[in-house]
């Protein structure tokens, strides 16, 4: 009998991160995939992440809807609450062996509780890195809830091992959004037309001049500066005059002052050389990247995929603290001159050198692989 694989995927960064994974499971002779998308990745304004997991041949088992209104660290907690309730009976209908949960986002943590307290085995993909804000607790309280750690770095495999997880329950996979990166780099040129097929807003960007990618999300312990934050971003990349993609935030506490400043910035300033998307699918995005001179903002594409394809990266303030990072990214503050002068020296530097700190491109199989002949067990071995 196949081993029922249940993958929980509640967000647009979570899909790309766990993509070749879910590919490999459906593929796999001995596992059978339980698909659930919940949360933002059902939403429009944040992309409609599910689309494109249909359009890419997955059947899903059940979708989720579970995000309240808000975007505030109240709508945040009770989002978590009410995922718990609803993935519960998720669970309780699809009777999965195993659950599998993505990274570090609020809605990871109502997966995690569900499936523990439902004594259902719970696989962590992602678990022992170091960022900023509410994403640390959130990531090592799920580990503490986890079963099975499919990590992506050595140093984050050390690190759960020192939170006193049985050594024999981590493994070090890779982070399979570095499979995705890897197809990239074998048919590097853009082969799509951004605006054809996503459309945006914004006046279109011509290509052959070269582009910078930019994504902001809020911080979400510093949710009430967001607007500022990404002000100081955005009359950057004003002054700087070098045509920009730029991508709407997730859906986190601070959302809504993100998505204010860009929206009164473009209303009042009418940019001509930014265009503004909310979303594109796992391949296009990683592709649009490696062909642009610079991503800028704070999201950990920068740290992990960037770092692969060697693209240079603009990393401001707090949000991706503490994690390891390649030659490719700088560092700043949320300063106009300080992430305008970081975006000029990137640009002139130019393509850094592949540097593979979160896998080589074998995630996806690696993680099917495990998934398929682990231990299935849902208490702890106690390693204090």
């Amino acid at each position: 009998m196949k081993r029922k694989v249940c993958v929980v995927v509640t967000a647009r960064p979570s899909y790309s991160r766990i993509k070749t994974a879910l590919k490999a499971i459906q593929e796999h002779p001995d596992l059978e995939l339980q698909l659930v998308v919940a949360a933002s990745a059902l939403l429009d304004r944040y992309g409609t992440a599910v689309n494109n997991i249909e359009n890419d041949g997955f059947k899903i088992s059940s979708k989720v809807f579970m995000v309240l209104e808000g975007e505030n660290p109240t709508s945040m907690a009770k989002t978590t609450g009410l995922g718990v309730m609803e993935l519960s009976t998720t669970f309780y209908n699809l009777q999965p062996d195993i659950v599998v949960t993505v990274a570090d986002r609020f809605e990871t943590m109502a997966t995690a509780i569900a499936a523990s307290y439902m004594n259902i085995p719970l696989a962590h993909v992602q678990g022992g890195e170091v960022t900023g804000n509410i994403d640390e607790k959130v990531r090592h309280a799920v580990t503490k809830l986890a079963d099975v750690h499919l990590v992506a770095s050595k140093g984050a495999s050390e690190r759960v091992i020192r939170m006193g997880e049985d050594p024999a329950s981590v493994f070090l996979t890779g982070c399979p959004s570095i499979d995705l990166a890897i197809e990239i780099m074998d048919k590097p040129g853009l082969d799509f037309d951004p605006f054809m097929k996503y459309g945006g807003v914004g006046a279109p960007i011509k290509l052959d001049e070269g582009y910078i990618v930019v994504m902001q999300h809020p911080v979400t312990t510093e949710y009430k500066h967001a607007r500022k934050q990404v002000e100081e971003t955005l009359y950057a990349i004003k002054d700087l005059e070098v045509p920009a993609f730029w991508f709407w935030p997730n859906v986190d506490a601070g959302a809504d002052g993100t998505s204010t400043g860009v929206r009164a910035f473009r209303e009042i300033e009418k940019p001509t050389h930014i265009h503004f998307f909310k979303n594109m699918e796992p391949n296009d995005f990683l592709r649009l990247i490696y062909n642009s001179k610079c991503l800028i903002g704070n999201s950990s594409v920068g740290v992990r995929e960037a770092a692969y394809l060697g693209v240079p990266v603009v990393n401001i303030g707090s949000r991706q603290s503490g994690r390891e990072k390649g030659l490719n990214v700088k560092d700043v503050a949320y300063s106009k001159t300080d992430i305008e002068a970081a975006i000029r020296g990137q640009i002139a530097h130019g393509r850094y050198e592949s540097d593979p700190i979160y896998g080589d491109g074998n995630a996806g199989k690696n993680i099917a692989d495990l998934l398929a002949k682990v231990e299935l067990k849902y208490d702890k071995k106690i390693m204090y």
